[in-house]
């Protein structure tokens, strides 16, 4: 897997977010936002929200190991809801789906180079209230329907720390 390929797919993940911006939230803390999610793998994440409660979020990441690495697209819808007691926090929770993009270097074939898993998400969400950012903490259990890892995988997630676009 080379580093354009990254690229490319991260700016299809960007434009895809950007692409609805004539669209806008009525009473969320924010409209669109872009930036990072830390976790397994690293991506670069757009979220934009199409109405108060209801958000599309689009990644990209890539993981590198030795002997393999993969490329993952995901895409998923996310149904927010605010925390009363704590202005700018939200919980949501979703479901979405991903394709993965294996490179094996030892001549390995385990199962394929593609692989298609469905993905449930729970997480917080929590807007700064004088900066514009963003920082989320969810978990992405994911069932693998093909590929090197067919089944069920729990350890998924990240923290996400995007900068606010409007």
């Amino acid at each position: 897997m080379n580093i354009q390929k990254f690229l490319l797919a991260a700016l299809l993940c960007l434009a895809f977010t950007l692409s609805t911006e004539g669209l806008h939230a009525q009473g969320a803390e924010y409209n669109t936002a872009v930036g990072l999610r830390l976790g397994y793998p690293l991506s670069v994440s757009g979220k934009k929200f199409f109405k108060e409660d209801l958000a599309a979020e689009a990644y990209v990441g890539f993981r590198s190991f030795s002997g393999y690495s993969w490329v993952n697209i995901a895409a998923a819808l996310q149904k927010h809801n605010p925390i009363e007691d704590i202005d700018g926090l939200q919980w949501y929770y979703g479901a979405g789906a991903t394709v993965l993009f294996y490179s094996y270097d030892f001549g390995f074939d385990g199962g394929g180079s593609t692989g298609i898993g469905l993905q449930g998400y729970l997480g917080l969400d929590y807007t700064f209230e004088d900066v514009p950012l963003s920082v989320t903490l969810d978990w992405i259990p994911t069932i693998f329907l093909t590929g090197f890892t067919s089944g069920f995988g729990a350890g998924y997630g990240s923290l996400g720390v995007r900068y606010i676009l409007d």
